[in-house]
C-alpha cells in the first residue's frame, strides 16, 4: 500500500507563484498512491481560481474524498484533504488551534484498506514549537484520537518542527516511531532547494514500513513550495 503526504500550498508554486493544479494532480498521478493526505488545499479562493480543489481532486482520481476546511480565506478558505482508494468508515475532524494563533486541525479516519482497518490522521501544525508541543498532546489525548486505538495508527502532514524534536518527545511518549528518520534523507522544504525536513510521517502498531523516500523530480520542485513524501507499508 502507498500513502502520498504533501502541502500543495494551495497548488501555487515556490518559485514561479504560478497556480496550477495540474502540475499538482501530475505529481500525484507519477507515484500512484491509494492515500493521498494533502495540507493548504484551497475552496472558492481568488488566487486559485476560485475553484473548489477538494471537488476537482475528488473527481479527477475518482475516489472518496474527505475536507476539512481550518482557515477561512474571503468567502472561502483552505485546509487539509484526504483522498482514498478505499472506503472510509469513520471520519472525524478535531481543531488544533491554541488561543489567537492561526487556526490549525487534524483529520481522524478509520481507512478500510485491504489489509485491515487503519487510523489514518492528517495534520498541518503550527509555528512556534510550544504550539506544537501543545497540538500533539491535544491530538494524542483527544477521545476521538482514543477511540481508535485497537488499530494500527499512521500519522503525516507538515508537522513545521525543523528541530525535530516532536519525536523523541510527546510522540514517542505515545508510542509512536518516525518513519522519516534520519532527517537529513527526508528533507522537503523548500522544494528548489530543500534544508527542512518538515513533512513527517510516524506510526504505531503492527505497520511495516517500507522505502520511505521524498519525491524529487523537476515538477515537484515546481508545483509546489514542499516535496512530496511518499510511505510505502503493509499492515502486518
Amino acid at each position: 500500500m502507498r500513502l502520498l503526504s504533501w502541502n500543495i500550498h494551495k497548488g501555487i508554486g515556490g518559485r514561479d507563484r504560478r497556480y496550477s493544479l495540474e502540475r499538482i494532480i501530475a505529481c500525484i498521478e507519477a507515484e500512484n498512491p491509494d492515500l493521498v493526505c494533502l495540507q493548504e488545499v484551497d475552496r472558492h479562493v481568488r488566487r486559485s481560481d476560485h475553484h473548489d480543489q477538494p471537488r476537482l481532486l475528488a473527481r479527477y482520481f475518482r475516489c472518496h474524498a474527505v475536507f476539512q476546511p481550518t482557515v477561512a480565506v474571503a468567502r472561502g478558505g483552505y485546509g487539509n484533504l484526504v483522498l482514498s482508494r478505499w472506503p472510509v468508515s469513520s471520519r472525524h475532524r478535531i481543531t488544533l488551534r491554541q488561543g489567537t494563533r492561526k487556526p490549525r486541525g487534524a483529520q481522524l479516519l478509520v481507512v478500510d484498506s485491504p489489509e485491515g482497518a487503519l487510523h489514518l490522521v492528517n495534520t498541518h501544525l503550527g509555528l512556534a514549537e510550544r504550539e506544537r508541543r501543545w497540538q500533539v498532546s491535544r491530538l494524542l489525548g483527544h477521545m476521538l484520537f482514543r477511540s481508535a486505538d485497537p488499530h494500527p495508527t499512521l500519522i503525516v502532514g507538515d508537522f513545521n518542527d525543523w528541530r525535530n524534536t516532536l519525536a523523541d518527545e510527546v510522540l514517542a511518549a505515545g508510542g509512536f516511531r518516525q518513519v522519516t528518520a534520519p532527517i537529513s534523507r527526508f528533507r522537503t522544504f523548500p522544494a528548489w532547494l530543500p534544508i527542512g525536513s518538515l513533512d513527517k510521517a510516524f506510526v504505531r502498531g503492527p505497520i511495516e514500513v517500507r522505502h520511505p523516500r521524498v519525491v524529487r523530480t523537476s515538477l515537484a520542485k515546481t508545483a509546489s513550495d514542499h516535496l512530496p513524501l511518499v510511505v510505502d507499508f503493509h499492515l502486518r
